[in-house]
């Protein structure tokens, strides 16, 4: 499995096409510690093995993780090295995969990922043609699915489904906790109109300047009566301390990072907000398992990456008028996150609350 949280989010297609075409059969998940988390509650493995390949021995005390299980074959959603020795190392006899990092000679299906320069639209560019074609990344693990379920006379559907998660009744209840302990009784958590924003990225150049969550922030406790909570890793607890100093109703902010957060707590607390904005990482992509609105802000990485089927998601780009056949990567001043103004932020989120309460009042 992925490593990154969102790239795991964005595999859950595929792996739930490969549970319902190859029914019986005993499906397993090699995960870094905290995708467990992340994918607990849901129907997608039969197991999960937990580690890091880290070490030179990494692999091998993997690898003996794995053995015992004498999987048929290997399906390695990653690019890395140590994924594919892993499970040559276990034994495992069919792995199939991209021809990645110096690899090849430890896959058994090898299959070769596109060029900028063979895929339309960006093979009428000049820049850098050598590169990798921007595949978003849940059609990308459906190829390889795809490959390995026709090798055996299965025909995958046409479509992906959705992005999935979900909870458990221990997830839930760690979410109830932890916002009674920001100061939301449990009582009242059902009738709080919570908004998420997500003001970090585990690249800085990703990240929507502080200030100007901070004025969102502000904007969606005056304007539509929400409170706001505001997440982030430990180490981005600095940054959230950030937006919430220059916010005018820093008393209707909850600062996430204050609390002891686990990714299964984080499903819970994205589970009851109405709104989530964010910048390309990790928690677009519960929001989008669990159907909850969001905005999404790209800049210095192409959006086209991390395309997901997913419809109640707007999508601010730094630079609209870049050309369809540039890749914003190689754009870094032009596509810089600092254009994305926030005036079309809260258009955006605008349009997704007044779209949600138009849906809920018409369900009444």
């Amino acid at each position: 499995m992925p490593s990154w949280v969102g790239d795991a989010v964005m595999a859950t297609p595929t792996l739930r096409i490969l549970r319902e075409m190859l029914p019986g059969a005993f499906i397993g998940g090699l995960v870094r510690p905290g995708i467990d988390q992340l994918l607990s509650g849901s129907s997608l493995f039969d197991e999960m093995h937990v580690g890091r390949a880290s070490g030179v021995m990494g692999p091998k005390r993997l690898a003996a993780k794995v053995r015992p299980r004498r999987y048929e074959a290997a399906l390695l959603l990653t690019n890395s090295f140590s994924t594919a020795l892993i499970t040559r190392l276990a034994g495992v006899p069919r792995r199939i995969g991209y021809e990645r990092d110096a690899r090849s000679f430890l896959l058994t299906d090898h299959l070769t990922p596109p060029r900028r320069r063979e895929v339309e639209p960006y093979k009428r560019s000049s820049t850098d043609p050598g590169a990798w074609a921007p595949i978003p990344a849940c059609n990308y693990y459906f190829r390889l699915a795809t490959h390995f379920l026709r090798s055996l006379g299965v025909e995958p559907p046409a479509e992906l489904g959705p992005l999935e998660l979900a909870t458990t009744p221990d997830d839930d209840r760690a979410a109830a906790e932890l916002l009674e302990a920001a100061g939301i009784p449990i009582e009242s958590q059902r009738r709080t109109r919570f908004a998420l924003l997500n003001p970090g990225a585990n690249d800085p150049a990703k990240r929507w300047p502080p200030d100007r969550f901070a004025a969102l922030a502000d904007y969606l406790i005056e304007h539509h009566a929400m409170t706001v909570l505001v997440n982030g890793s430990p180490a981005e607890r600095p940054l959230v301390t950030e937006l919430i100093n220059h916010a005018r109703h820093a008393d209707r902010i909850i600062n996430l990072t204050q609390h002891a957060m686990t990714l299964a707590t984080l499903k819970g607390v994205v589970r009851r907000t109405r709104l989530v904005v964010t910048n390309d990482t990790g928690p677009r992509h519960i929001a989008a398992a669990f159907s909850i609105p969001v905005v999404t802000l790209f800049g210095p990485t192409d959006r086209r990456w991390t395309t997901i089927p997913f419809e109640d998601e707007i999508e601010l780009v730094a630079d609209p008028t870049l050309p369809e056949e540039e890749v914003a990567n190689d754009h870094p001043d032009r596509c810089r996150i600092e254009n994305i103004g926030l005036g079309d932020v809260v258009a955006a989120a605008n349009t997704l609350l007044r779209s949600s309460l138009a849906e809920q009042r018409s369900s009444l």
